[in-house]
């Protein structure tokens, strides 16, 4: 997994400066999705979007201005290069994870799907 970088769904977009991901589920998320032992592996998709919703927390930001939009990139791009080296790294999980993150779920993706 050498590209990191989330597809354009996910990505901070400029109308709006928000996550689709997050504006999909309301506000900002609270909690972060684990992503070692998903099957399958967790994609890049995913880790982006887990890395933007870090950031956000992290920062307090319920929205991306331009004024913050480079430094959160930035962020955002390297999380989820660390993340990516992380999961590589860590033995496997014997036991799945409790919650299935959000880009999998049939709800979640119909919703961005609908939003175009």
């Amino acid at each position: 997994m050498d590209n990191v970088a989330g597809p354009s769904d996910v990505q901070l977009r400029t109308a709006g400066h928000h996550c689709p991901l997050v504006s999909t589920l309301g506000s900002m998320c609270r909690n972060i999705t684990a992503l070692r032992g998903l099957e399958p592996a967790a994609t890049a998709e995913e880790i982006h979007a887990a890395a933007l919703q870090y950031v956000r927390k992290v920062g307090g930001l319920s929205s991306i201005s331009t004024a913050n939009r480079s430094a959160v990139e930035a962020a955002v791009a390297e999380i989820a290069a660390t993340t990516t080296r992380l999961l590589a790294d860590l033995p496997e999980r014997k036991v799945p994870p409790k919650s299935v993150p959000p880009l999998r779920r049939p709800e979640v993706l119909a919703r961005i799907e609908a939003r175009g």
